[in-house]
């Protein structure tokens, strides 16, 4: 199946270097759960890392759809983009906000390679995703803010060499409104590391390199505050646009890949005397799937022509991901029903990317809530909680 109609050079760029990645090599780094510093090495090497950060600052200067065709690529040829896709969208907020200096400290060594910045600090052990009533906090002293506090479900954070970080700068019941009082700050973590920053592993379910991470009476320069201290939620929501954006482009991969993995092996599993895939209980699943996928594909497109557009796209590009993370998540239990017995069995791939695209129903944010705020901000409905 060829879905090509954006950016296929880069398509074909990316399938070329995944090909050089194949199976065993995401099955062993899942087992030992080792991060896969090869396979981004190899990307950053090819500029795909880089494609969004402007040529001015040694980077591609692409629009948002290209590196929704990146990853994508990357799904669907059986790899996994979350381990990168992160320092994608993060750096938007430097670009953005951040003074001179900031994008000259990062932006040009994200492009070549020299520095990661794929740790995003927002999510706490007691609010969730109720970004509003967050914890740590970032009293300035000086020249200085020092911060305390947790985060958890910080990926790659051992794997990054920054971190943006959200903080409370005024206390909640100082501000006329929730999302006002909060912060972003661009954190060296090579810096900090041990001196007021720790971080501790989590283990999970699949191999996503999870973090939890404490603060106690960090100290940093008040240089590394981004943009106007106050106005951090308004930040974060610039880059979580494109972040649900590029990873509902992901989960786009993953249900091609579960729907041409179904199919192939439907056309050769011999049951009764044929093909399992001449069965219409065994076909109309899979076909469905397909359809939902090139559904949800075009809403992925539509979220992404409004971002590069300037447009506001909060709602599309929730919507993207909703529709995408449930294309892929059918499309996977296909998958797994198709290949019955042997869907289980490692070696076919299914399992794994099962378990990796079962995630998108829960982060970066739950369906639930995207049904949320497409019944209050679209339908004008009474808020729920």
């Amino acid at each position: 199946m060829k879905l090509e109609f954006d950016h296929p050079e880069i398509r074909q760029s990316v399938r070329k270097l995944c090909a050089d990645f194949p199976g065993p090599y995401w099955r062993a780094k899942d087992s030992e759960d080792a991060y896969p510093t090869e396979f981004i090495d190899a990307l950053t090497q090819a500029g795909f890392l880089a494609a969004l950060v402007p040529e001015a600052y040694g980077g591609s200067g692409l629009p948002l759809s290209a590196a929704a065709a990146i990853l994508e690529e990357i799904h669907a040829s059986g790899a996994n983009g979350a381990a990168c896709h992160a320092q994608m969208y993060i750096m938007g907020t430097v670009l953005r906000h951040g003074s001179e200096a900031q994008k000259q400290a990062v932006l040009p060594g994200i492009a070549s390679g020299a520095i990661r910045l794929q740790a995003f600090g927002v999510t706490e052990p007691t609010s969730g995703t109720d970004t509003t009533r967050l914890r740590t906090q970032a009293v300035r002293k000086g020249d200085s803010y020092v911060v305390n506090g947790q985060k958890v479900f910080i990926s790659r954070a051992l794997q990054s060499d920054y971190m943006l970080l959200l903080a409370r700068t005024t206390p909640r019941d100082q501000v006329k409104k929730s999302t006002q009082g909060m912060s972003v700050f661009l954190i060296d973590m090579r810096q900090a590391l041990g001196k007021g920053l720790s971080i501790r592993p989590i283990p999970t379910m699949i191999n996503h390199a999870t973090n939890e991470i404490f603060f106690d009476d960090l100290e940093i320069p008040a240089a590394s505050l981004v943009g106007v201290e106050g106005q951090g939620f308004d930040y974060i929501l610039d880059g979580m646009n494109a972040e649900r954006i590029l990873i509902a482009a992901e989960c786009i991969g993953d249900a091609r890949f579960f729907i041409e993995k179904a199919s192939a092996y439907a056309k050769e599993r011999q049951v009764f005397g044929r093909p399992i895939g001449q069965n219409q209980g065994v076909q109309f699943p899979i076909a469905r799937n397909w359809a939902e996928m090139a559904a949800a594909r075009l809403m992925v497109a539509h979220a992404a022509t409004l971002f590069e557009e300037g447009k506001p796209c909060g709602t599309e590009a929730n919507t993207a991901k909703l529709l995408a993370s449930e294309a892929s998540w059918h499309a996977a239990d296909t998958c797994l029903q198709t290949h019955g017995g042997y869907g289980f069995a490692r070696e076919y791939d299914v399992e794994r990317k099962f378990r990796e695209t079962r995630l998108y129903q829960i982060a970066p944010i739950s369906t639930n809530l995207i049904l949320s705020h497409i019944a209050t901000h679209v339908l004008g409905l009474p808020k729920s909680f």
